[in-house]
């Protein structure tokens, strides 16, 4: 019995080249617009201020960042699903969003436990504080729990969606022809993704970029195991829950 044929790729090898470029690109600009909408809505002086003013001032406001986040997952998973459609592709298909295995994804908690043991055990040993830019947030947030949802909830779908979902599959499928490794396009689509994808955390040093290298591989390896994108989102939402559940028990 011969194998069914692949499908073709979405996107030719410059139009994956292109848009992770432009994914990338578009990520940034969507902050910078969330940051500028939410902080003409809730910056007290937003109506005399400059675009400047608006941006220096709402980046270290809690809930400007907080409605900035919410603003910039509306607009890049718009985008996303645009795009996918222009090309002819179905969106969930595209991006996995279908059940996992409850016992793969138990398995997959384990590791990310002991990835998240072994990285608090480090950071500790270092003396590293990873969350510090989180402090001028905290303190001018106008409600702790607009910033959790922001940042525990939001965020890691929108970013499991770009980088796990749409990059991960536009790369991954270069690679789907006879003539490449079976494996070849996961293994690349999962080290270019992840690196992109710690590198744009701005906030952070040369340590937590680092780690933040590992724990990406490890949201890939959860998508490429279970087949689906829904896994390597609830396991962000864990880890980034655990990380903020740390950081208020330490400040309250």
């Amino acid at each position: 019995m011969t194998k069914a044929a692949k499908p073709a790729p979405l996107f030719s090898r410059l139009g994956a080249l292109l848009l992770v470029i432009g994914m990338v690109v578009t990520f940034f600009i969507s902050q910078l617009i969330g940051v500028y909408i939410a902080g003409k809505l809730v910056l007290p002086a937003a109506k005399n201020a400059t675009m400047g003013d608006i941006f220096f001032f709402g980046s270290n406001d809690g809930t400007v960042v907080s409605l900035s986040i919410i603003i910039g997952c509306v607009l890049l998973v718009a985008i996303s699903v645009l795009l996918i459609r222009v090309r002819g592709g179905n969106v969930k298909q595209y991006l996995a969003l279908k059940p996992f295995s409850w016992t793969l994804g138990i398995g997959m908690l384990g590791l990310l436990l002991i990835f998240m043991i072994g990285s608090q055990a480090l950071t500790y040993l270092l003396d590293k504080s990873p969350l510090v830019f989180v402090d001028p947030l905290y303190q001018s947030v106008s409600s702790v729990w607009i910033l959790i949802f922001a940042m525990v909830i939001v965020a890691p779908i929108y970013e499991e969606l770009i980088f796990r979902g749409l990059l991960w599959s536009a790369i991954a499928e270069q690679f789907s022809d006879a003539t490449y490794a079976e494996h070849r396009g996961v293994i690349v689509a999962s080290l270019v993704t992840s690196l992109i994808f710690a590198v744009i955390h701005l906030q952070y040093g040369i340590y937590e970029i680092s780690t933040i290298v590992v724990l990406a591989l490890i949201f890939c390896y959860a998508r490429i195991k279970s087949g689906s994108l829904v896994l390597p989102m609830l396991l962000h939402i864990i880890n980034n829950g655990a990380a903020m559940w740390q950081y208020l028990a330490q400040v309250t």
